[in-house]
Order: C-alpha cells, then structure tokens, then sequence
C-alpha cells in the first residue's frame, strides 16, 4: 500500500525558526527556575507588574478572569480538547488530533514534574506555583491549533511563524493574566509556563511526525 502521507503536524516552513524559538525558551524556562526555587514571595519582576498576593480584579472583569481560568481546570480543559481533536479529525488530520492531546497533555506534565523541583510556592507551603500549568495547557493547545492552521493554508515561513506566535501569545497573555488577577500565579510563574509550552510542544509536533513516519514506512 503506498498511499499519500499524512500531512506534517510541523510545517517545514517554521520550522527552523520554531525550532531556535523552543530553545531559548527552554533557557528562560530554566533560568527562572534557578533565580526563584525555593522562594515564596514575589520577586522584584513581579512586584514591578503587579502585587500578586491578593486578587486584582474586580467584578465584571473578575468573571472574566474567572471564566479563562475555567478553560485551564480539568473539566474545562477536557472540553477545549475533545472540541479540537473533533475539528482535526473532521478535517481528515489524524496527526494534529494526536497533537492537540499530546502537546499540551506533555506541556501540563513537564510543569507538574518541575513545579517540586524549582519548589516556589504562593499563599502557603502546599501551592506551588512555577510554572504555571494553565498557562502552558492553553499556549500549548493554541500552538497545536496554529500549526494546523498553518499547514493547511500553506503559509511561508514568516506568516506560518508569525500566525504560531500570535497565537501563543494570545491564549499565553489571556489566562496569564487570569491567573495574575486571580492571585493563582507570579507573573513570573506564567512567563515559564508560556515558555513551556513553546520548548514542549513543538517538539512534540516534531516526535508526532517522525513516528508516524516510521510507522508509514514499515508498512510499505
């Protein structure tokens, strides 16, 4: 059987720049880690940006805030999911719907294993905080959305990367800033979960594809 591939879930035209972007995030990834580990106030970055030890907002904005932080909880994270993987699915692209479970099910898992080892808490000793896992899920999900996006519109390099970003850095900014005004996060804890996101989930874009690959070609 030699029918076409699947299309790849990490467009070649990104994918150099993805590729540079996840490492220097994985560095501020790190570099955050080591500056607050073991820490359990804000530090001057997030002073500089808000008080984060209290919530910020109030109604309306509060059920706002409230809302995107919904998106982040199990239930509603579980919704976002099953919601993209049955537009992958209905647009015939098995390897995003594998994708959109896979990149950001990794992303919540690397911020669960790092959160005991960088051990910066917020409101007491049992809430640790860095990095942010809501914050990673939706940039997470948003990426795997956007690199769909890109390779069925066939975008070149710059708009392929530039759309990826912006999304990132839309759904990044809107629960970062939920978990902030909720008093959940430092803004620094939501700066390394958005750079989670884009150290894991490409990568996992990458693996997505080089598996799938080498199952096609066994089968040939």
């Amino acid at each position: 059987m030699t029918g076409r591939p699947a299309p790849a879930v990490l467009p070649p035209s990104p994918r150099a720049w993805l590729g540079l972007i996840a490492a220097l995030a994985t560095l501020v990834v790190v570099v955050l880690g080591v500056l607050y580990a073991g820490q359990s106030e804000p530090g001057r970055v997030d002073r500089w940006i808000v008080q984060p030890t209290a919530d910020s907002v109030r109604p309306p904005w509060r059920y706002v805030a409230l809302a995107t932080d919904f998106l982040g909880e199990p239930a509603g994270a579980a919704l976002l999911v099953v919601a993209a993987v049955t537009g992958c699915l209905l647009l015939r692209r098995p390897r995003a719907a594998v994708l959109v479970v896979a990149g950001p099910g990794l992303t919540v898992g690397t911020t669960t294993l790092l959160k005991p080892l960088v051990g910066r808490t917020i409101h007491g000793d049992a809430n640790l905080s860095y990095p942010s896992g809501h914050t990673a899920f939706l940039t997470a999900l948003a990426l795997a959305v956007a690199l769909l996006a890109t390779g069925r519109l066939g975008l070149g390099r710059t708009a392929g990367t530039s759309l990826v970003l912006s999304a990132a850095l839309v759904a990044g900014a809107a629960m970062g800033w939920a978990q902030v005004a909720l008093g959940a996060h430092y803004p620094t804890d939501v700066l390394g979960g958005w750079c989670t996101a884009l150290a894991v989930t490409p990568a996992t874009a990458w693996l997505v594809d080089r598996t799938a690959d080498a199952g096609r070609r066994e089968r040939l």
